[in-house]
């Protein structure tokens, strides 16, 4: 019985036990056989697991798998067993799971032995055309490259490479994001993107808004724009290219000062010029130049320092309204510029090489028929060419452009970019070298610059750094004038004489034992004073070193997701050192009588600090309303000093040893001068918009200028005020018409007044070296040269493939200062007074159409401007504050060139040119000449002869651009209208 009972026990251990492993085994089994349903869009795996783990109370255990996250899945399924949906969620991205009772354990799969995958493809636009420059990354990593010039890529991605997602993006079209699973070839096709038309433009302040939004006109353009067909001075490619906008480029060659004027000149007494604007800071532009119609220097200026390559895009502000925040710098309007940035992403490296070959390409109409002398006879003047008929055999064969060369420009430039997602780096270097036509006629600079842009703080804080470098050289930069010009005596040496004979300009005089000038002496001591051309270029040397650093510093801050605050700091500092070195045996009347040369030394020193603090806010309410602020002041800081030393070489100083120890003490000139200005200001900008369809802006800016020092009128206010309505935005007006924005603003803008006329001044006399005494009546009231502008515009896009632009704009510019000749009773000579009244009225148009037809694409834009100048008023019974004389002037003269005056009248423009010379005429119409052959001439009319104004009537372009297989061909025709041109050269050829 005892072991009946033993037996049975034990029977019921085992049946236990048995029971438990059964009920182990089942467990697992029962689990495994859990079913699941998701629907998911690309969510990632943690809510993927999340999902699971509300449906089955199961727990997952993460080992060794980073940022979950990262990964996005895809999966729609219904009553699936939980094995194979865990196999479809982890198994692409190389993720192995096991069930341990109610856990799911996620641990990372080994590939001791895993290679990089390598990935080809495409990238074409909807019409099958490559995509050239889209970026290609592998997702939540900084690996990337960039398509070629047929769109291809090539891309090695590493282990686990089936689950790697590459995402491809190019400006204007839809990302695209891929997983690369098995596949090693890809054929990816990027959709322009719907929003492309409310693209984000960069306006005053580097504030960036929608174009929808803005009252005003803006016109965009792209860096390729600017580096297709390179200037050493970029401005010059503008030119055709922006409606309303007057380029003129200096004679001074390669590198020289452009004139940029936007929708007329204003100012009667002041420039017209438009303001610059880098990366929202505005650049005081430096430059020097100057001179008279006998003696001047050609000149460089600030912004043709800027590395065409460093640009991303340009936004011209050509209305009061869009560069009201700038207050009295913005009256001309504003060149907005933005530099490039580093990029996250692979390193990329960029290199560009451009040259260019310089050729004269039009040259004055000479004549070669008669050689040297006067009336036919080869008796008087040697400097003449009015002689005796040349025979065939008397003629030299001589033309001033043998005197020419050809010129070349090397542009070579290197850009480095990339980084992480949160710091990325830039760096460019770059070099120009020039050689004018001109001979011994140079131009050299070569640029330096870095950047980095770091996120902190969960990518709230934005630190933003950068700094460039410049060092420019020229030499012999030619502009107008008579004695420093080599192309005087070029153009007027006389035609029966031979002038190779003088092509070696300089023989050894054993008198002196130098080489000196060799040149005729007729020539010489002429009206003109005329030297060897070649000896000009060689031996009257003009040279120009400028040495230019620019630190910039923003740090901005989000607050909150609709707020934040931003500053910004810049340092711009130039050095140069101008000298000109005028050899032994130049001449006299150029070199203060000395016999061993003269000497010049300038040493400049140009400052500018900027600084500015905003608060930003941009937020919506609700589906209807939004709201962008920005509310901030600023501090501008511009100094300038120079120090020259200039004079003849001493009697018994060194001949040909050019320094300022060695210069004439009587007849020495030192000086040394300069001036500060500092600008401090608030300002605020509010846009409110409605149903993305109206928006309202408004702004004012308030400056304290140091103009205004002694003035009873501290500060001055800038108000403006515009409407856009984009009815587009909430009604479908059909294909025809996709887009259609109608705008108006209202704007007060000034320009700043000439320094120093609230307090009395004096001169200093450098040639008898005493001060000379107040010369201006200081005035008490001062304001600024006020612009009030009105305009209206629209902007339209036709069947996605047409873009209208029209603007009209009215401009009054009054407040002119100018100083007219008064009593001197009061013991002054002038007073400047602030009257006068122009305006400018005009219509901007631009049209252009973009297309492809398979492997073809044109693009081509028409732009029209038309601006009508006129003088409303000048001085009207103004009362002197101090002796109370009523001042009046109808008519002011602006001294020309030669014969030829400006004129300035009230009904007239400030382009008006006038004479009181011209020729004699008889009864008949023709010419009178007199017996001895003198063309007659009167030079005392009393009334003004008006020869017209030399503004254009209208100034159009035509722009085309053709691509076909990565083979592009640009055209561009600019054209003005109108205007006549007063040349003295042309004068000096007809008369010599």
């Amino acid at each position: 019985m005892e072991k009946t009972g033993f037996t049975q026990k034990i029977g019921r251990l085992f049946r236990l036990a048995l029971l438990v492993c059964l009920c182990g085994a089942l467990i697992p089994a029962k689990a495994q056989n859990a079913r699941v349903s998701l629907d998911l869009r690309d969510a990632s795996l943690e809510q993927a697991m999340n999902e699971i783990k509300r449906q089955t109370r199961y727990l997952f255990i993460n080992r060794d798998v980073e940022d979950l996250n990262r990964h996005k899945v895809s999966i729609n399924v219904s009553n699936e067993l939980i094995t194979a949906v865990l196999n479809r969620i982890f198994s692409p991205f190389g993720i192995d799971y096991s069930i341990d009772g109610k856990s799911i354990i996620l641990s990372r799969r080994p590939q001791p032995d895993a290679e990089p995958v390598e990935v080809r493809g495409r990238v074409t636009d909807a019409r099958g055309l490559p995509i050239v420059g889209a970026s290609v990354v592998i997702r939540g990593t900084t690996q990337g490259v960039s398509t070629d010039a047929e769109g291809r890529f090539s891309l090695r991605v590493p282990p686990p490479a089936a689950a790697a997602r590459l995402e491809i993006n190019y400006l204007g079209y839809e990302p695209v994001v891929v997983t690369v699973g098995s596949r090693t070839s890809f054929d990816i096709t990027l959709e322009e993107s719907a929003a492309e038309i409310e693209q984000v433009v960069v306006t005053a302040l580097g504030i960036k808004r929608e174009e929808k939004a803005l009252s005003y006109n803006v016109q965009q353009i792209d860096a390729a724009d600017i580096t297709t067909v390179k200037d050493a001075n970029f401005m010059n490619s503008l030119a055709g290219k922006v409606a309303g906008v007057t380029i003129n480029a200096s004679s001074s060659g390669v590198g020289g000062a452009t004139k940029v004027v936007l929708r007329g000149n204003k100012s009667i007494s002041q420039s017209s010029n438009a303001l610059y604007v880098i990366d929202g800071i505005p650049m005081y532009n430096f430059g020097g130049g100057g001179g008279t119609e006998f003696d001047s220097k050609g000149a460089t200026e600030s912004i043709a320092d800027i590395n065409p390559e460093d640009i991303e895009s340009i936004s011209v502000l050509t209305g009061a309204a869009a560069a009201a925040l700038y207050g009295s710098n913005a009256a001309n309007g504003a060149v907005m510029i933005t530099t490039k940035r580093g990029q996250a992403g692979a390193l990329k490296v960029t290199l560009s090489s451009n040259t260019e070959f310089l050729n004269a390409f039009v040259l004055p109409e000479f004549q070669n028929r008669y050689g040297t002398g006067l009336n036919g006879s080869a008796s008087g003047s040697s400097v003449y060419s009015w002689g005796q008929k040349l025979t065939p055999a008397a003629r030299t064969g001589y033309t001033p452009e043998d005197f020419l060369e050809t010129g070349h420009v090397y542009t070579n430039a290197v850009t480095v970019s990339g980084g992480t997602e949160r710091n990325q780096t830039y760096f460019s270097a770059a070099a120009v070298n020039s050689d004018g036509i001109i001979p011994n006629n140079a131009y050299d600079r070569y640029n330096f610059t870095f950047r980095n842009t770091s996120y902190f703080l969960k990518d709230k804080l934005r630190l933003d750094a950068s700094a460039s470098y410049i060092y420019q050289q020229d030499r012999n930069m030619t502009n107008q004038g008579v004695y420093s010009n080599p192309l005087v005596p070029a153009y007027l040496f006389p035609r029966g004489t031979d002038f190779d004979a003088y092509r070696i300009f300089e023989r050894y005089n054993p008198a002196s034992k130098l080489m000196e000038q060799f040149w005729s002496s007729d020539l010489e001591g002429g009206d003109l004073r005329m030297q060897n051309p070649y000896w000009i270029a060689y031996r009257n040397l003009r040279n120009t070193d400028k040495k230019r650093y620019l630190l910039s510093f923003s740090a901005s801050y989000d607050i909150l997701p609709w707020l934040n605050v931003a500053g910004r700091v810049r340092i711009d500092n130039a050095n140069s050192l101008y000298t000109q070195k005028l050899y032994a045996s130049s001449n006299t009347t150029i070199t203060d009588g000395g016999k061993n040369g003269h000497y010049t030394e300038e040493r400049g020193y140009d400052t500018q600090t900027y600084a500015d603090v905003m608060v930003n806010i941009d937020k919506t309410f609700g589906d209807d309303w939004s709201l962008q602020a920005n509310v901030g002041a600023s501090i501008n800081n511009i100094k300038t000093d120079l120090l020259s030393y200039r004079g003849p070489i001493q009697e018994n100083g060194l001949p040909n040893v050019f320094n300022v120890f060695d210069l004439d003490d009587s007849k020495k000139r030192a000086e040394k001068t300069g001036w500060q200005e500092q600008t401090q200001s608030i300002f605020a900008s509010v846009e409110v918009g409605w149903k993305q369809m109206l928006y309202l802006t408004v702004t004012g800016r308030n400056d304290w200028a140091s103009q205004l020092a002694e003035s009873p009128e501290s500060s001055f206010f800038y108000p403006s005020v515009g409407l856009s309505w984009v009815p587009t935005s909430l009604w479908d007006l059909g294909p025809a018409l996709s887009y259609l924005k109608i705008r108006g603003s209202i704007a007060s803008v000034g320009m700043p007044f000439p320094r120093h006329l609230t307090i009395p001044t004096y001169e200093y006399d450098a040639t008898n070296k005493v001060w000379t005494a107040k010369t201006h009546y200081p005035i008490g009231d001062l304001y600024p040269e006020r612009t009030r502008t009105y305009e209206l515009g629209l902007d339209a896009r036709l069947w996605r493939h047409i873009c209208l632009s029209a603007s009209w704009y009215w401009a009054d510019t009054y407040n002119q200062t100018f100083d007219p000749q008064i009593s001197v009773s009061s013991g002054y000579s002038t007073i400047y007074l602030q009257t006068g009244h122009v305006r400018n009225t005009g219509v901007e148009l631009s049209a252009g159409y973009d297309n492809s037809w398979r492997d073809f694409r044109w693009a081509t834009n028409f732009t029209f401007s038309w601006n009508r100048n006129e003088i409303v008023e000048l001085v009207h019974n103004y009362t002197h504050p101090e002796t109370g004389e009523l001042i009046s002037k109808d008519r002011l003269e602006i001294k020309g060139l030669g014969k030829a005056k400006y004129i300035l009248k009230p009904g007239g423009t400030l382009g008006d040119l006038y004479t009181n010379s011209d020729l004699v005429y008889n009864k008949e119409g023709f010419i009178e000449v007199d017996k001895s052959g003198n063309v007659a001439v009167k030079d005392d009319y009393m009334e003004d002869i008006y020869l017209g104004s030399v503004f254009p009537k209208y100034n159009l372009a035509w722009r085309n651009d053709f691509s076909w297989k990565g083979l592009n061909l640009g055209v561009l025709f600019t054209g003005r209208i109108g205007g006549v041109c007063y040349s003295a050269t042309q004068a000096n050829l007809d008369l010599y």
